[in-house]
């Protein structure tokens, strides 16, 4: 267990890439509203781009670490800050045990996208762990964020240490290389 939800309001959900092989059985791809946004989350954290990562859109959410982790935020319309302090996105931090994190809602953009290094585990459907809040699957239980619910991820890439203080310009290209 890694993250706990503490609060939310809006719309938080659990995405990873999609599901695209199953559209010609009428099944929706699901997957991020702002792909370029959450492959440079995953990115950030160390993580393979069809890891699940967080995505918040028209809302705050509040998540409490359980276990020292790393996470990166990539988007537009939020501000983040990690237990007393304030930080921009297109970066990863380094998150303690028992630290907050918070992402705050701003008056321009929509979508925010919070990945933890290792990725976050969920039950895949269809080959994919994307929430379709419509059809009731993925992501968890299929249904958006909760209060109380806590989220484990996967074994990082390497060191919290070596993934951590990562950034990437919101203007830069993906294939660009991170600055480390």
């Amino acid at each position: 267990m890694t993250l706990e939800v503490v609060d939310v309001s809006g719309l938080a959900t659990i995405q990873d890439p999609g599901r695209t092989d199953w559209r010609r059985f009428g099944v929706p791809s699901s997957g991020p509203m702002d792909a370029f946004a959450f492959h440079a989350a995953n990115k950030l954290a160390g993580n393979a781009s069809s890891c699940a990562a967080i995505e918040i859109g028209l809302g705050d959410i509040t998540l409490r670490a359980k276990r020292d982790c790393v996470v990166a935020v990539a988007g537009v319309g939020y501000g983040l800050s990690i237990y007393v302090w304030d930080f921009p996105l297109w970066s990863s931090y380094y998150v303690r045990a028992g630290w907050t994190i918070r992402l705050t809602k701003l008056d321009a953009g929509m979508w925010a996208y919070l990945a933890i290094s290792g990725g976050v585990l969920s039950q895949p459907v269809l080959d994919s762990a994307s929430t379709n809040l419509r059809g009731h699957f993925g992501g968890l239980d299929g249904r958006q964020l909760q209060v109380g619910d806590v989220l484990s991820a996967g074994t990082p890439s390497r060191s919290l240490n070596e993934l951590a203080a990562r950034t990437l310009p919101e203007s830069a290209p993906l294939k660009l290389p991170i600055n480390q």
